[in-house]
This record gives structure tokens, sequence and C-alpha cells, in this order.
């Protein structure tokens, strides 16, 4: 198996970085999109646990739009083979001095693009 091909890596560093953008705009729509239409799909996040695209497309639209400005760092995007990737980081927000969210996604290239199947964020102290 070919591990990071740098075109893919590059793909999915264009996906996640889609996603980022459409995440502190509060684009629901892009990050709907950028889910995998399944009930499989999965995000766990710091107070919820979402099983399937509709309840995160839910989830999603009702939040309330604040303080979603991040910083991100530690970004690691590692492509197993052509069609899966995994992206990792870390992201710090100004309204929560002392902790640090990690965040990691897998993505996997469908016909129509590549979409997260699994999430998972959460927060702990710096």
């Amino acid at each position: 198996m070919d591990i990071d091909l740098p075109e893919v890596v590059a793909e999915v560093e264009a996906a996640f970085a889609r996603y980022e953008q459409a995440l502190v705009t509060n684009d629901t729509e892009t990050l709907g999109a950028l889910f995998h239409v399944d009930p499989r799909t999965i995000r766990y996040g710091i107070g919820e646990n979402l099983y399937g695209h509709a309840e995160i497309q839910a989830y999603r639209k009702a939040r309330p739009a604040v303080d979603l400005m991040r910083r991100l760092e530690g970004t690691v995007i590692t492509a197993y083979g052509r069609d899966m990737a995994v992206a990792s980081t870390l992201f710090y927000r100004a309204s929560a001095a002392g902790k640090v969210g990690r965040q990691m996604q897998t993505w996997v290239r469908f016909d129509h693009g590549w979409r997260i199947v699994a999430a998972s964020v959460s927060v702990i102290d710096a």
C-alpha cells in the first residue's frame, strides 16, 4: 500500500481546508456536503454522540453560531492508498484559555469526492 502519495494528500488537504472554512463561517450546507450521507457515518462531539448524516446535519443547523473562530496547530493528514485518509489537528479558541481541542476525521474518496465517514472532537486541559 502506498502511504502519503503527494497528490492524494493534496486533495485531502484541500477538502480539510474547505471543511475548516465552512466550520468557522457556519456554512452548514458545505459541512453537510462534506459528511458521507449514510446512517453509518459517525461524529462524536464534545457533548454529543451523533449517528448518521441526518443527526449530524440536524446538530449543525441547531448549534449556536458563536465562538467559531479557532487556531489550528499540529495538523497531520495521512493518506492510505488513493481512497482513504485520516486528518488530525489540535485547535485553540480565545474563549477557552488553558484548553486544547483535538479533532480527528476519517476521509474516504467516493465517486462524488472526498467525504468524512467518522469524526471525533474532544477538549482537554492544555
